[in-house]
């Protein structure tokens, strides 16, 4: 289970107040990481969050545990979260045209869909819809996943 996790950003306040609002949260400031950082509650029964820090932020080993440190400017990462929300299909694309930002409900291999969100053109968020939930909790289990690997196995020659 995900309790948080972090991205990073141009403007974090207002990536911070975008995602809590696809999920009917709250965003305030994230001191522990500068005065520029901020945190998305969703405001759910395990107080999961997203923490957004200024573009460039790299987290280091601290003598206290993490801390973070703005490092560069980079426009494209390897992480991307899939979040859940309570919004209708046409309610998040609402979200993300207001915003300027690509949005497009995609499909996964035609096993479940997300609505891929691209938050400052450069940070992929998959959302999904209650509908997309339940394709995604029948598609991606260990099970499936075995079956998938195995059949993707080379034929012995």
């Amino acid at each position: 289970m995900l309790f948080h996790a972090s991205i990073e950003a141009d403007r974090p306040q207002h990536v911070a107040s975008v995602l809590a609002e696809l999920w009917r949260g709250k965003a305030m400031p994230f001191p522990p990481v500068g005065v520029e950082s901020w945190v998305a509650f969703a405001g759910d029964d395990r107080s999961t969050i997203v923490e957004v820090y200024p573009r460039g932020t790299a987290i280091h080993e601290g003598k206290d545990g993490a801390i973070g440190e703005v490092e560069g400017q980079r426009r494209h990462n390897a992480t991307h979260l899939a979040l859940a929300t309570p919004l209708s299909t046409e309610e998040v694309l609402a979200i993300g045209q207001r915003e300027g930002w690509s949005v497009a409900v995609c499909s996964r291999d035609g096993m479940f869909r997300v609505i891929e969100l691209w938050i400052e053109g450069c940070q992929l968020i998959e959302l999904l819809t209650a509908e997309m939930q339940r394709e995604y909790l029948d598609s991606i289990t260990i099970e499936n996943w075995e079956k998938m690997l195995a059949e993707m196995q080379p034929m012995a020659a």
